[in-house]
């Protein structure tokens, strides 16, 4: 059935035309990358499909991009520059797509999520980052940052509330995104089998689809709830039904093999916050959460008390057996948490330098060095994949300063209250089972970003744009029914 948001053009009798013509150009593509020794000339074809379906039908396309963000890869372009392939392109074309549809179709589809409260704290943080970008230290690099942002938002947030509308499609949804990671899970269990599933080969079997074992753990982290949850929209007993149950458990084991720490206390988290959802006592977890957090602080830079936890440079090193690194974790004698540690009090240190309005979006990479506190140094400190602090709290404070921390969490905080809210106003048993699921999704995202830095990267920060959006919708679809 044609519905008023999708894209459809009657070809009528120019088909013909199209097939013969689409047929010239592959055979003179093949011979003008045999003549010329050039293997791009092969990518013209596929791109002028990509290009057709786009005009034809790009709910297509975007189905599409949400199947390949299991699949995507990294991949390095000279001076410097790194993409993710295929998923970065989809994303910026999807992205100008949505701006040519929102001028011609806006006032009748898309003004609904323009005013709710979860879109305006998003306009604030997204409006912020913006100024940040401007009074950056490096202008360029927050320029970046901000393309990169508009180009998971855009797609994700908005372009979701216009494609998924209700519970065939987020059937849909579900089945797009989960089918793939459920084979590069297998893929991976494969080779990490042939390994012993030890704990060192964890991180080579996870190429080419994962840049590492934390990320990997992020994206079945927050698949997990919306494995368990969707089975709610199939009859229990079911062949669907107990194919979600067993990827659930499969899932499961997947986490417990890649031997991610935060992966498990996330899960656990999730465990809780489904209660809390349901006896709707989230405000009281984020006060908490925010009490805790303050006092932390205070008590660790009363008196420069964080000097005292500064590691033993010849016993923090990097551990090969799981037991030995948990064990060294609260030791404080694990490379990568102290690595973490060192990172950390230099991002404190660069806040107290600009604490209104920070280094500039992208930037703690390329300040931190001069920031940071020998007696904190391991073996690792060099850093020379460049990566970053690994709190996106803190790297959003050091960034974007103090403001631009308040506007991140009066979003991450508002979309948890206003998703509770939304929960206990949905009564349709299917449509409820969702929403916690999402919800339960993006307080496993929310956790990860504790002690990493993960929603800037394809795996996992266009899911949490997605799931916002899902909230969005789900709430205004209460309100109409009301």
């Amino acid at each position: 059935m044609n519905r008023d948001w999708d894209a459809h053009i009657n070809l009528g009798d120019s088909t013909q035309r199209l097939v013969w013509g689409f047929g010239l150009v592959v055979v003179l593509s093949l011979l003008g990358s045999v003549a010329t020794y050039s293997p791009y000339l092969i990518a013209v074809p596929p791109f002028l499909m990509l290009a057709y379906v786009s005009v034809v039908d790009f709910k297509k396309i975007y189905w599409m991009l949400l199947a390949f963000l299991p699949l995507s890869t990294e991949f390095y372009l000279p001076n410097g520059f790194g993409t993710d392939l295929p998923t970065e392109p989809l994303m910026l074309g999807l992205t100008g797509i949505t701006f040519l549809y929102t001028c011609r179709h806006g006032a009748s589809n898309g003004t609904a999520i323009i005013r709710h409260p979860i879109t305006l704290l998003l306009f604030a943080h997204l409006g912020w980052i913006c100024i940040s970008s401007i009074l950056s230290e490096l202008t360029f690099v927050s320029v970046k940052f901000l393309m990169a942002k508009l180009w998971y938002i855009i797609p994700f947030y908005f372009l979701t509330f216009l494609m998924v509308r209700d519970k065939k499609d987020m059937k849909t949804l579900l089945w797009v995104f989960v089918t793939p990671l459920l084979l590069t899970v297998l893929a991976t269990m494969i080779r990490h089998g042939l390994e012993g599933f030890t704990f060192e080969s964890i991180h080579f079997v996870l190429k080419p689809y994962q840049r590492n074992h934390v990320n990997y753990a992020a994206m079945l982290a927050y698949t997990v709830p919306l494995v368990w949850f969707g089975r709610y929209a199939y009859k229990k007993g079911s062949w669907i039904h107990r194919l979600l149950t067993a990827s659930f458990f499969f899932l499961i084991i997947a986490i417990y093999l890649s031997y991610t720490r935060a992966a498990y206390v996330a899960l656990v988290g999730a465990l809780v916050m489904y209660w809390v959802f349901e006896y709707r006592l989230i405000r009281y977890v984020l006060l908490g959460a925010v009490v805790a957090a303050f006092l932390s602080v205070s008590y660790m830079v009363k008196d420069d008390k964080y000097l005292d936890y500064a590691p033993d440079f010849d016993r923090t090193i990097t551990h090969f057996e799981f037991d030995n690194l948990i064990e060294a974790t609260y030791k404080l004698e694990d490379i990568s948490t102290m690595e973490r540690v060192y990172r950390w009090v230099a991002g404190f240190h660069m806040t107290s330098a600009n604490p209104l309005f920070g280094f500039g979006p992208g930037n703690f990479i390329n300040f931190y060095e001069s920031y940071t506190v020998t007696s904190f140094r391991t073996y690792v400190s060099d850093n020379p994949e460049g990566s970053g602090i690994h709190s996106y709290y803190l790297m959003t404070t050091v960034e974007q300063g103090i403001i631009g921390l308040l506007f991140l969490l009066a979003l991450v905080g508002g979309t948890l209250v206003y998703g509770q809210r939304i929960y206990h106003e949905t009564h349709d048993p299917i449509a409820k089972a969702w929403v916690m699921g999402l919800l339960l999704c993006l307080v496993i995202i929310d956790a990860f970003q504790i002690i990493n830095d993960l929603l800037e990267t394809d795996k996992v920060g266009p899911i949490y744009f997605l799931a916002t959006a899902l909230l969005v919708r789900q709430d205004l679809h209460n309100k109409k029914k009301d």
